[in-house]
């Protein structure tokens, strides 16, 4: 165990196919702009085991292992700087686990949304929560146990991560009481490990077709997402035929209650590129709306704005992508 580290940062990424814009703003580049310094130390994963949870095919998965490996390298994760591993592969993720939940109430993991959701998708059709799996249902506690493992004082998640991250919480500090010596002594077993919120405009990617949901690899609709390998001909595509409102207003700047969803996530995808850029520029959704109203630019000067930003970022990512997957030695 690493000690002369203040904080431990540990985050996974599911192993379903190469990212999309979604998990490389929201994701990835903070993954990449946290890498070990002199007080930090990171660890990130491709949680394969949870990839199980819900129906797979197993040469599928062992090809998107390879995928979502190579594409976290080609956005800049560097294994001497951090260490990229896959969650399988240590064994201690599954014995923790079930050590874990021989302690882990039903009670607690009844109130988890997430499954509840999932195992109603389905749901008349021969599924339901009554035909969900248990891996589906325990998997939070697989979670805690990756976070549990390395003592991890930070985890990187989303809003629809928070409850986990809660649970895990509540699973160490009632570990920690029940198995410690009742000493008087700080040491923790598990420390309570800290929600590290992705904040600002890269905190959620909204789809290009409808600006009310995620973007998505579960979308059937290749054009509601930018793929990290998406060449130029697709990105243009894609962002041409991306949805916009179909009334202007006299003016970009959206207040927070402006319907124009979509138009805001174009902004925002855009002012979030701008900023990986220009890091000490200040960019923000509200600066991108005022170069816009000063140059009195349509939805078509935007789009092709965006697109050069797109292919600028994206393009020499999938080019590396494709470097790596010819060579999975």
């Amino acid at each position: 165990m690493i000690t002369c580290k203040t904080r431990t940062i540990l985050s996974g990424i599911q192993p379903t196919g190469v990212p999309h814009l979604g998990n490389y703003l929201g994701a990835l580049r903070s993954w990449v702009n946290t890498q070990d310094s002199d007080t930090t130390r990171t660890l990130y994963s491709v949680v394969d085991l949870h990839a199980i949870t819900v129906a797979h095919d197993p040469q599928q998965l062992r090809n998107d292992i390879f995928g979502v490996t190579a594409s976290l390298l080609a956005c800049g994760l560097d294994p001497s700087h951090t260490t990229l591993f896959q969650q399988s592969h240590v064994r201690e993720h599954s014995e923790l686990a079930w050590l874990l939940s021989c302690r882990t109430p039903l009670g607690w993991l009844n109130r988890m949304t997430q499954f509840k959701d999932k195992s109603q998708k389905k749901k008349g059709q021969g599924s339901g929560v009554d035909a969900a799996h248990l891996g589906l249902y325990s998997y939070p506690v697989l979670m805690a146990a990756d976070i549990l493992l390395y003592r991890a004082t930070h985890v990187p998640v989303g809003d629809d991560q928070r409850q986990h991250l809660e649970l895990a919480r509540d699973i160490a500090s009632t570990f920690n009481h029940e198995f410690l010596d009742k000493t008087p002594s700080k040491f923790e077993l598990f420390p309570l490990p800290e929600t590290l919120l992705v904040q600002g405009n890269s905190a959620r990617v909204m789809s290009l077709k409808d600006g009310t949901k995620k973007m998505s690899k579960s979308d059937k609709s290749v054009l509601s997402r930018i793929d990290l390998t998406d060449d130029v001909d697709t990105i243009v595509k894609k962002v041409k035929k991306a949805k916009t409102d179909s009334v202007m207003e006299a003016s970009w700047i959206l207040d927070e209650n402006s319907p124009r969803h979509e138009v805001r996530n174009l902004i925002g995808i855009l002012s979030a590129l701008k900023q990986i850029e220009e890091p000490e520029a200040g960019w923000n959704d509200m600066r991108v709306c005022e170069l816009l109203d000063a140059r009195n630019a349509t939805s078509k000067d935007l789009k092709e704005e965006l697109t050069e930003a797109l292919i600028a970022h994206i393009c020499p990512i999938g080019n590396r992508i494709e470097e790596l997957m010819k060579d999975k030695d």
